[in-house]
Formats: structure tokens, C-alpha cells, sequence
């Protein structure tokens, strides 16, 4: 048994990433010799259609051409990666400033409880702002527990957990419920019922009662499942000596900061730049705010990056921390000090995405799944478990929310609504499942930002690994998806209200 454990420490995440792509490539080489496909189902001009969806060889002309046409060009418009050196930027800056020693000093003497507790509910409302909230809050929870004197990994996956396992939920609807909540109703209105139209407050009353029952549950899933693997206590380099005049000038800066920005999101007001970083194509004030073509959404990483900036210069000069150009210089890249492996992952991730896209083998995989829940004469429990399953399963070959619902519910909507479940519970659950599944999912590039993470602050004698990690993080998240089964279906059978007007029944 010792030695079968060793064995797995050498599978390093470059090569379970390169294995797993290999795998994809000879897996679209048999279904494509095979002739193994699948019907997908969508809505086309207010009716519903289907198309003949088919794997592609990687191991053709074409698939051979495309690897090597687009190895490059992929990597370099990963907007994951310009997302995280961003990001990376402004936590750099707010280490070497000292401030984040100043202001995470406070908390060394809070209870692991707490911290978990906030780090949590940060990472659910992160999930407000979409995938943005992973190159940001990841390396902030690391560099929080490790100034505190906490173990940074704990730190990592308790952000990551909160924003991916807390994906279903959070006290305000977001861009994606809106995006979510338009195929849901192109769905529903296409075969069963014409005069049905989705809210945005439809789930207002589950999202606020299961975030705050996620946030409490969550902490002592964390704690008891996850934290107690890793030393509690994490060794400090220095001793902090807090500049007041510092902080207080830093606190000025940024309210300053957050007051401008709240102002350019605010539309209408008599003053020039009113609502400057809002789409005004859009007549919908979530979609001017969070759409695709919003310059809040677009630039929101680098805002929090230049607000993050801006305060730590003005600590590092105030406290005197920073005194040339040159500690500002040089102050902008200490947090990607032994991240290097960090890169190679997230280029070997987007080479591995670039295949799985071209051979269309998750797409034909989910729609088999999806055609195989239809096909299964269900209603009631058995039928929301089921579902709840098959979209984990496909979460894991399709991480992105809105591509999976574009394919699921022009069949799982009008499926829930011939078994009486309305579509906002449907859609509830959906994003549910959706979250569970990203939590271990190899394609999903934000789960190797946290591997990569998780290596640059680990002791050095032991390795981390793809299955290593969710090794680690295996009973958390089985926890949380019986948590989130009981909420489910204990929100069915009761029949309690899922917000304004609506319910699990119709």
C-alpha cells in the first residue's frame, strides 16, 4: 500500500494534464471510427429543433492542422491567464507595501472559525462577478491565512470551495442568472407554456436562506473535513509594526476609489462620466453592469487591481516602506515569485481545452446524458436526483455554466414541467449541480489556478497533485452536495416559496 502511494505522489499535475488530453484525443479517434453521436436539442425561432452532433478526430488532417494552428494563438487570448498576472499585480504590491501585514494583523488573534466563516461568504458573494472572483480571491484568502499565521492552502481551497461549491446561491442574482434565466424561458415557452416569463427575484427567498445556511454548514464542513489535514498554525516571517497615519491615509484612498466607481455604475446622474462603465446598448440595467460587453465586468479585475494599488502606494509611502521608484517597481512582481509552474499548467490547460472544443466530445457526451435522463420514464424525487447527478457528471467535461444550459434545458425544462416542477426551481437546481461538479473537474482551468497555487505555498518536500488535491478536498465537497440535496429536495416537498410568486410546483 506504501509503495502504490508513493507511485501516485510522482503523477505531477503536468502530466495528469498531459494524460488527460491524450485520453481526450484517442477517445475522439474511437467515437469518431465508431460512429458514435448524439441529437442535441435547441430553441430556433420559437420552436424547438435538432441537429446531429458528432465527434471530430484529433488525430485527422483537420485535427492535426488545427493543434498546431492554434497552439499559441489560444494561449496567447487565455484570458484566464491576463486575468490572473492582473490580478497578481495588486496583490504584489499590497505585500511588499506592508499593507496587507497592517491590515490582516487585526485578525491573528480571531478564531479559525471566523476567518473560515468570512472567507466563505466572500467567496459567495465573489461568485457575483463570475470567474473573476477566482484570480482574485484565491491568491487574497493564501496571503490572508498566511499573515495571520494560518496555513495558506487551508486558505486557498476555502476560497475556491466557497466561490465554486457556493456557485448556486448568493443574496443578490447575477449576469448568469439572467443569461440562465433566458434560455429558461425560451425553453419553457416553446412546447408547454406560452405565457410563462422568468424573474430575476423568482429565486430571491432559496438564494438568501441557502447562503446564509451554506455559509454557517460550510464553515464546519471546513473546518472538521478539510482544515484539520494541514498544521493549523503557519510560521511568520517578521513581526508587523502598524503605520496609523499610514492606514488611515490608505482607508481615505480607498473609499475615495470605491466612491468613483460606484458613481461611473450609477446611470443618469447630472454630473460628466455618470455610468461611464456601463454598456448603454443594453436597455437592462444587470445586463449594462455585468453583460458581455460591459467595461465594469471586462475591467473589473483590473479596477480591484488598481484600487489595491493605489492604497498600497499610499501606505508604502506614508509608512515609509517604500521610498524609491524602485521598491515600486520591483514591488509589482513578488507575488509571482515561484509561480512559473503555475504558468506551464494554465499553458498545458488551455492546450487540453483547445482539443476537448475541437474533437466536440464533451458536447456529444452531455448530450447523450441529457437524452438518457429524458428517456427515463421519472417525476418527482427520483427524477431531481437524478438530474442533479447527470449535470455533475457533465460539469466535469463542460465547465462553463451558460454552454451546458444551452444544451440541457430545451429538453430539462419542459422534462421538469411535464412532472409539475417549475422552471425557476429547475434553473435553482441546475446551477446547484453546476457547482458541485466544477469543484473537482480537471478541465476547469480555476481548479488548476488552485493546484498551482497550492504548490507555490506548500512545504517543498511534499508534492501536489490533480487527484492529490481532491483527495483532500473529497469529504468537503461530498458534504456539500448532500448539503445542497437537502435544500433541494427539502424545498420540493415542503413546497416553501423559492421567491416572488413562485415555487417548486406549478
Amino acid at each position: 500500500m506504501k509503495k502504490k502511494k508513493q507511485e501516485k505522489k510522482k503523477y505531477n499535475p503536468t502530466f495528469t494534464i498531459f494524460i488527460i488530453t491524450i485520453v481526450i484525443m484517442i477517445a475522439s479517434f474511437i467515437f469518431s471510427i465508431l460512429g458514435i453521436d448524439a441529437e442535441k436539442a435547441a430553441v430556433v425561432n420559437g420552436t424547438l429543433e435538432t441537429s446531429l452532433s458528432v465527434v471530430n478526430n484529433i488525430f485527422s488532417i483537420d485535427g492535426l492542422q488545427y493543434i498546431l494552428n492554434h497552439i499559441a494563438s489560444n494561449f496567447a487570448v487565455f484570458e484566464p491567464l491576463a486575468l490572473l498576472i492582473i490580478s497578481l499585480t495588486g496583490i504584489s504590491i499590497g505585500e511588499t507595501s506592508g499593507l496587507f501585514k497592517a491590515l490582516f494583523k487585526p485578525l491573528r488573534k480571531v478564531n479559525l472559525t471566523i476567518i473560515t466563516f468570512i472567507t466563505l461568504f466572500l467567496g459567495v458573494l465573489g461568485s457575483f462577478f463570475g470567474s473573476s472572483a477566482y484570480v482574485i480571491l484565491i491568491p487574497f484568502a493564501a496571503v490572508m491565512y498566511q499573515y495571520i499565521g494560518r496555513n495558506p492552502l487551508v486558505g486557498a481551497m476555502t476560497a475556491f470551495l466557497g466561490i465554486t461549491a457556493g456557485y448556486g446561491t448568493n443574496i443578490l442574482f447575477s449576469y448568469d442568472d439572467y443569461i440562465l434565466g433566458q434560455l429558461t424561458e425560451l425553453s419553457a415557452t416553446v412546447e408547454i407554456d406560452k405565457t410563462y416569463q422568468y424573474h430575476l427575484m423568482s429565486n430571491s427567498i432559496i438564494m438568501i436562506v441557502s447562503t446564509i445556511l451554506f455559509v454557517i454548514i460550510g464553515t464546519v464542513i471546513i473546518n472538521r473535513f478539510l482544515a484539520n489535514k494541514f498544521p493549523r498554525k503557519y510560521k511568520l516571517d517578521d513581526e508587523v509594526v502598524v503605520s496609523k497615519k499610514g492606514m488611515i491615509a490608505t482607508a481615505i484612498t480607498f473609499f475615495i476609489m470605491v466612491a468613483i466607481v460606484i458613481y461611473m455604475i450609477i446611470p443618469g446622474l447630472k454630473f460628466p462620466a455618470s455610468g461611464a462603465l456601463l454598456d448603454f446598448e443594453s436597455d437592462i440595467y444587470v445586463e449594462q453592469l455585468l453583460g458581455a460587453n460591459s467595461p465594469f465586468r471586462n475591467g473589473f479585475v483590473f479596477i480591484v487591481t488598481a484600487i489595491i494599488t493605489a492604497c498600497s502606494l499610499v501606505y508604502g509611502k506614508v509608512s515609509g516602506t517604500m521610498d524609491s521608484n524602485h521598491a515600486y517597481g520591483t514591488g509589482l512582481s513578488k507575488s509571482f515569485k515561484d509561480l512559473g509552474y503555475l504558468f506551464v499548467l494554465m499553458f498545458l490547460v488551455s492546450v487540453m481545452a483547445s482539443v476537448l472544443e475541437y474533437t466536440n466530445l464533451g458536447e456529444v457526451i452531455a448530450c447523450k446524458l441529457i437524452d438518457f435522463t429524458s428517456s427515463i420514464p421519472m417525476t418527482g424525487l427520483p427524477l431531481i436526483i437524478l438530474a442533479f447527478f447527470i449535470i455533475v457528471l457533465i460539469s466535469i467535461l463542460i465547465p462553463d455554466l451558460q454552454t451546458k444550459w444551452t444544451l440541457a434545458s430545451p429538453l430539462f425544462i419542459p422534462l421538469f414541467m411535464k412532472a409539475n416542477i417549475t422552471p425557476d426551481f429547475t434553473q435553482f437546481l441546475f446551477k446547484a449541480a453546476d457547482g458541485i461538479g466544477k469543484c473537482f473537474s480537471p478541465t476547469f482551468v480555476y481548479f488548476i489556478v488552485l493546484v498551482g497555487f497550492l504548490e507555490k505555498y506548500s512545504n517543498k518536500n511534499e508534492q501536489i497533485t490533480i487527484f492529490g488535491t481532491m483527495r483532500v478536498m473529497l469529504p468537503a465537497i461530498i458534504l456539500f452536495t448532500i448539503f445542497w440535496l437537502l435544500i433541494i429536495v427539502g424545498w420540493y416537498v415542503v413546497g416553501l416559496p423559492l421567491g416572488s410568486g413562485s415555487y417548486p410546483t406549478l
